[in-house]
């Protein structure tokens, strides 16, 4: 597989922009949760990612509908030329020390694009390999720009850690995160125009009447998913009720590193300690993506699925609750694996179920319901979490929703399996 051009190109593209992504997102927990001159809590986490993905879930499914209009390596191109200018124009907020709804008006301009830009990314995969290379290309690329991502949490963590705290040590963050996103551009403009499609029809119509229709349009999607395509919303409620546990145990990790495992007065050595968890997730991100291709041939999509969800109801309260640091860290590599092993399970089904013409506008809804969960999780934890981040009911309620959503799949997948097994299925 790697040694087709076509998806190789694919793939630095999409491991340059999550590189960047990681840079952009350590300035951010730099400025909004690390700064030595704030106190944060997890109201605050809550309220930062609302404002940062809640308005691209309105216009999330209206960009699958360019999705399947645009060529998907001009959105490719162009949207990361577009994060270029957005981060020097951060770069230069921060250090004019500009009000902060500005910075964040920035940044969330910068973040709907990456989640553009991601679903363009998904949709995009099946255009560069064949359809027995899709577990396997779901392993491997998705993946990998996770590991990018968390590759480039931890420059950015190197490069803080050097420089003073501070407006300018955030604002050099921010610059290294542009530069790269330059250079991501420059590798999807290598890509042939019409490569990754969709196709196009001279019957369509113009831009205007295509947002026009785009409500309609989307609802054609969602009915085709529901109607025809029930293994994938099975696949997607149990994705998106892992995403929701998932975003939990962040929001308990960073008020535990922040406050807990170091003095909070220290906000490096939090940052630290915040970036060794994420380091360990993405070490498990990997794994999955080594472990994947060989489950799903022994235990289907299904089944590995399902398997990924049981485990969390043992090791999440096993590890997580004796609110110390090596216990926790442990848990973050055991969470990468589940969390990504459940995403490209949930990837295939939907990519091997969904119509290319719908599969752009499925993705973009796939996006929305990840953020809407991972917003929903800081909102509900802000209710209950203390300052400290050590709360009993909530590790235990996590594993407990856990363990209903492994039973919900199980007895739907049973009812209407996936269609494919993996690459021993077809």
């Amino acid at each position: 597989m790697l040694r087709g051009r076509d998806f190789r190109r694919l793939l630095t593209a999409r491991v340059l922009s999550q590189l960047s992504d990681g840079v952009f997102q350590v300035s951010l927990a730099a400025y909004v949760v690390f700064s030595p001159e704030k106190q944060s809590s997890p109201a605050d986490i809550a309220s930062v990612l609302a404002v940062m993905l809640l308005p691209f879930s309105v216009i999330g499914p209206f960009a699958g509908v360019l999705l399947d209009r645009w060529r998907r390596r001009q959105v490719l191109y162009v949207g990361n030329l577009a994060r270029f200018g957005l981060g020097l124009g951060t770069a230069a907020l921060l250090l004019a020390e500009a009000p902060t709804w500005l910075f964040f008006a920035s940044a969330l301009l910068v973040t709907a694009l990456n989640r553009f830009i991601l679903a363009g990314l998904s949709a995009a995969l099946p255009r560069v390999v064949e359809q027995e290379q899709l577990v396997t290309a779901n392993a491997l690329s998705p993946t990998l720009g996770t590991v990018a991502a968390a590759s480039g949490g931890g420059l950015g963590f190197l490069l803080h850690q050097v420089m003073t705290p501070g407006p300018r040590a955030d604002a050099a963050l921010v610059t290294v995160a542009a530069l790269l996103y330059l250079s991501a551009a420059l590798a999807a403009r290598r890509m042939d125009r019409d490569l990754l499609g969709p196709e196009q029809h001279g019957d369509r119509p113009g831009l205007g009447q295509a947002l026009g229709r785009a409500a309609a349009e989307l609802g054609a999607a969602v009915r085709h998913l529901v109607r025809d395509c029930r293994p994938a919303v099975h696949a997607l409620a149990a994705v998106t009720a892992a995403r929701f546990c998932y975003g939990v145990l962040i929001v308990v990790v960073v008020m535990l590193a922040r406050y807990t495992f170091n003095d909070p007065t220290d906000s490096a050595a939090g940052l630290a300690t915040l970036g060794q968890a994420v380091g360990l997730s993405a070490a498990g991100f990997f794994a999955a993506a080594v472990v994947s291709p060989w489950c799903t041939r022994r235990l289907g999509l299904a089944g590995w699925m399902t398997a990924c969800l049981v485990a969390p109801v043992v090791f999440v309260p096993a590890l997580g609750l004796s609110f110390t640091v090596v216990p926790c860290l442990i848990a973050a590599l055991l969470l990468g694996v589940v969390t990504q092993g459940t995403k490209i399970c949930a990837d295939t089904v939907v990519q091997e179920s969904v119509e290319d013409e719908y599969r752009g506008r499925v993705f973009a809804v796939y996006d929305v319901l990840f953020n809407v969960a991972f917003v929903a999780a800081a909102l509900v934890t802000a209710l209950v979490l203390p300052l400290s981040g050590r709360s009993v009911a909530v590790v235990v309620g996590v594993a407990a929703v856990y363990a209903l959503t492994a039973v919900l799949y199980l007895r739907a997948a049973r009812r209407r399996p996936p269609t494919g097994t993996g690459p021993a299925g077809h």
